[in-house]
């Protein structure tokens, strides 16, 4: 299954995702940032390239204020919500890290990634909460593109198929949507 970023861009959209993958079967789930979050990381990339690390961190707080309101609508357990927020913060630590000096293209997809972390690990620990068994698997694990920039699929399947293996009890796995 595979939910865009509109499909999980506020607690009570994650709440609905959650009540369609949750039917007891066994689902692979595919989720993209919350609706808005790449736009937002691509404007913190183009500040930063432009040397105004400034106008970065003001992008980013503002995107670490609607993610800290959608941890405050969607997890009702304080446990949970200080789990994800000491994960979200981490992310946002790391996008304030970037260097408006020799900032690199390499440096923008990292920052461009990190929206579909922040959904995925916010949208599996929900779960957890929920009691749903789920894990949580980086596309890096297993994603990668051919020549022809097209999914590997000998590579998925090879790479793949042991994470899910190694996980017999999980309900539910989540991974990313897109990682550069």
């Amino acid at each position: 299954m595979k939910f865009g970023g509109t499909s999980v861009g506020s607690a009570e959209r994650m709440k609905n995702v959650t009540k369609l993958i949750s039917d007891g079967q066994r689902n692979f789930v595919v989720l993209s940032a919350m609706s808005g979050t790449t736009n937002s990381l691509i404007e913190i990339s183009d500040y930063y390239a432009k040397g105004n690390k400034y106008g970065a961190n003001s992008i980013i707080n503002t995107l670490r204020t609607k993610y800290l309101k959608t941890v405050d609508d969607l997890f009702a357990s304080e446990a949970k919500r200080k789990e994800i927020i000491e994960k979200l913060n981490g992310v946002f630590s790391e996008l304030m890290s970037f260097s408006a000096e020799n900032f690199s293209a390499e440096d923008a997809k990292v920052i461009v990634s990190k929206g579909e972390i922040m959904s995925t690990n916010m949208m599996a620990l929900y779960l957890k909460e929920q009691g749903v068994k789920v894990t949580l698997l980086s596309a890096l694990q297993f994603m990668r593109l051919n020549k022809d920039l097209q999914p590997d699929m000998a590579y998925i399947e090879t790479h793949l198929n042991p994470l899910i293996e190694a996980h017999p009890d999980t309900q539910i796995f989540i991974t990313q949507g897109f990682i550069c």
